[in-house]
């Protein structure tokens, strides 16, 4: 969310942010909506004085016994007017904090240029692909083939049964697998990396939503329940929104949080694209991290949640490269972001398996969340970061591709065989 002040200041600044993602300028209508609105305001402010003035002379003209009709027609029409203004101005505010709702973050000046994901910058790359003796299968042909008393581990076709397209049911070892994967990343970040484990509700209301600028901008990619409850898309809105509306003691931050979480999206704009496995689902879970800090420490934050993301891969023997997002690429409430790919070999091609944002003051803004300063003065809006680490599904997809051999089988990652009680091998 915007503050109206800030676009007042630099319109032409706002108009080349959404430039640089490819949108068209909104400063001038914004700003015209303001400027009506001020001006209904400012005639409010003028009938109540005229009427304070009439609201004086009336009592004049009643203590002198005099007739005071007149004075008592203009004030009755005052108050009509002003009643008209006032609905005029709130029905022009609401149109302004609309407008402000629907215009991204302002982008980091380290942002590159470029209008889609082909224009994204490789900051880095680690790992090796694996050279395989043998043509590497998708993840779906992997887990197709391998059975548990007699049915597929992977199986689309029960899922679609049950839900339809683009779900999954995992049974036997795969399933164990993506449970280890989610409990050894959960470790992880909180053994090693500081963050507080959360056990977060995956049905929210729509002011935490808002506050974390999934709504209104993508109502369409979200499921809502009849009550109006919202599922998440990612525990960044359970985590982010628990300090929506609060004032915190500086003394307190930076509050770094994860929670394992399911997540829902509806997907909505992506029909034919990945129908086959378990790239893009409907349902899937993810550990997710979320940083709330003072606005100094966020570029540094940023960092931090990546690397942090990174050593998740890096243990799991994963090859993969950070991207850093172009304008045209990155997130809406994003002010810059790093995208970790990861190479599968079934599909010859890197996927992203980690996205780590900082959203700076943004959110905030939305959600009201600031900090008192140690050295006194008015509360400061907080800064939020987000970051995957990682997309258990994803992660599991590969896992499965990095790690198959020949015969069909897929070796458990070293790291990963005490959370599967010493299991070796996966057939």
């Amino acid at each position: 969310m915007h503050d109206i002040r800030a676009l007042r200041a630099d319109p032409d600044g706002f108009d080349a942010d959404l430039a640089r993602r490819g949108l068209a300028p909104v400063a001038a209508s914004v700003l015209a909506l303001d400027e009506e609105r001020r001006a209904a305001q400012t005639a409010t402010q003028q009938r109540q004085t005229r009427r304070n003035a009439l609201a004086k002379e009336i009592g004049a003209i009643k203590r002198q016994k005099g007739d005071s009709a007149a004075q008592e027609a203009e004030a009755r029409t005052l108050r009509e007017e002003m009643e008209q203004l006032d609905a005029k101005a709130q029905a022009l505010d609401t149109e302004v904090r609309a407008a402000l709702a629907v215009i991204p973050n302002r982008l980091d000046p380290a942002v590159p240029p470029g209008t889609d994901e082909t224009a994204n910058i490789v900051v880095h790359e680690r790992g090796t692909p694996r050279n395989f003796a043998f043509t590497p299968k998708q993840h779906f042909e992997l887990g197709e083939a391998m059975t548990q008393n007699g049915q597929p581990q992977m199986d689309f076709a029960t899922a679609s049964k049950l839900s339809g397209a683009r779900f999954v049911l995992l049974r036997g070892g795969i399933a164990r697998l993506e449970r280890a994967l989610g409990q050894f990343m959960l470790d992880m970040h909180v053994n090693d990396h500081g963050y507080t484990e959360t056990q977060v509700p995956v049905l929210v209301s729509e002011p935490a939503m808002y506050g974390t600028d999934k709504l209104p901008k993508f109502a369409d990619q979200s499921f809502c329940t009849r009550e109006g409850f919202w599922l998440v898309p990612t525990a960044e809105v359970p985590l982010t929104a628990s300090v929506m509306g609060d004032i915190l003691d500086e003394a307190r931050l930076p509050v770094r949080m994860t929670a394992l979480s399911l997540c829902f999206r509806s997907e909505a704009g992506s029909a034919g694209r990945d129908v086959r496995g378990m790239l893009r689902q409907h349902q899937f879970e993810k550990v997710e991290m979320v940083s709330v800090v003072a606005p100094e420490d966020s570029e540094a934050e940023h960092e931090r949640m990546t690397a942090c993301a990174e050593r998740v891969l890096e243990l799991l023997e994963i090859p993969f490269r950070r991207m850093a997002l172009c304008a045209g690429d990155t997130g809406f409430g994003a002010s810059r972001t790093f995208d970790l790919e990861a190479w599968l070999p079934g599909q010859q091609a890197w996927r992203e398996i980690s996205s780590c944002s900082n959203t700076r003051d943004f959110q905030a803004r939305r959600m009201n969340a600031r900090y008192r300063p140690q050295g006194g003065g008015s509360p400061v809006f907080v800064h939020t970061l987000n970051g995957s680490g990682l997309a258990v599904g994803r992660t599991l997809i590969a896992v499965m591709e990095n790690w198959q051999n020949e015969d069909g089988s897929v070796t458990v990652p070293p790291v990963l065989r005490p959370y599967m009680s010493g299991l070796e091998k996966l057939i």
